[in-house]
C-alpha cells in the first residue's frame, strides 16, 4: 500500500482554479484528478490507493458542505479540505466539526493547501492501514470455535484458568488448551496483545 501514488480529486466548477490545483498538486509528484460537480466525482471510478478531496464550498446544485456529508451515506471515507472564495466563520466550524481537514479562503498560499493534503493523505494512509489490521483480526476471530470464544472473553478480563474452568465446567488442562488455540489463532504473542485484540473487536461492534 506503500508504494501506491496518492491521488488528490478536486472538485471545483471553475475551470482556472481546478487547473491551477491540477498543476500545483502534480508539482509534488501526487496524482490528481479534476472534476467540476460532485456528481461527476461520484459517477467516477476511483482508484485504489490513499487520497483526499480539495472542494469548494460553493459548487452548483450542492454545496460542498452537504457533500460533505453525503459522502459518509455513499460510503466515501476521504479526507476533506475545503477551499472557498466566501468563507465565514460558521461556514468555517461547520466543515471542522463534520472533520475536515482544513479550511482554506481564497486565495491561499499554495504551501498551506500542500501542507493541507499531506496531512489529509498521511489521516488517510492511515485509515486504510488501520482498516487492513481490523479486518485481518476479524478474519482470525472467526476462526475461533465457540468455546474458544466463551475462553478468551474471560482471558482478556484478567480470570485464571482455574476460575475459567469453574464458570464453564470444564477441567483446567481443557482451559489450558483452549487458551493456546485462542493465542495460536489470533496470532496473539501475549496475553496484553490479546487483549488489545479483544478491545478493538469490541470497539468495533460498539461502533456498528
Amino acid at each position: 500500500m506503500g508504494d501506491v501514488t496518492a491521488v488528490v480529486f478536486v472538485i471545483d466548477d471553475d475551470p482556472s482554479m481546478r487547473a491551477a490545483i491540477e498543476d500545483l498538486v502534480g508539482s509534488v509528484a501526487l496524482g490528481v484528478r479534476p472534476f467540476a460537480s460532485p456528481q461527476e466525482f461520484l459517477a467516477s471510478k476511483r482508484p485504489d490507493a490513499p487520497g483526499c478531496l480539495v472542494l469548494d464550498v460553493r459548487l452548483p446544485g450542492m454545496s460542498g458542505l452537504t457533500f460533505q456529508t453525503e459522502l459518509a451515506k455513499v460510503g466515501v471515507d476521504l479526507p476533506v479540505i475545503f477551499i472557498t472564495g466566501h468563507g465565514d466563520i460558521r461556514m468555517s466550524v461547520r466543515a471542522m466539526k463534520a472533520g475536515a481537514v482544513e479550511f482554506l479562503t481564497k486565495p491561499f498560499h499554495d504551501q498551506d493547501l500542500l501542507d493541507a493534503i499531506h496531512a489529509a493523505i498521511e489521516r488517510d494512509t492511515e485509515r486504510r492501514r488501520e482498516a487492513v489490521l481490523v479486518g485481518e483480526l476479524q478474519e482470525r476471530y472467526a476462526t475461533l470455535t465457540e468455546r474458544e470464544r466463551q475462553i478468551m472473553t474471560r482471558v482478556v478480563t484478567g480470570r485464571a484458568n482455574k476460575q475459567i474452568a469453574a464458570e464453564l465446567e470444564l477441567s483446567e488442562m481443557t482451559v489450558k488448551v483452549h487458551r493456546g488455540q485462542v493465542m495460536r489463532k489470533m496470532q496473539a504473542g501475549s496475553l496484553p496483545r490479546l487483549v488489545r485484540m479483544a478491545d478493538r473487536l469490541a470497539a468495533l461492534t460498539t461502533a456498528s
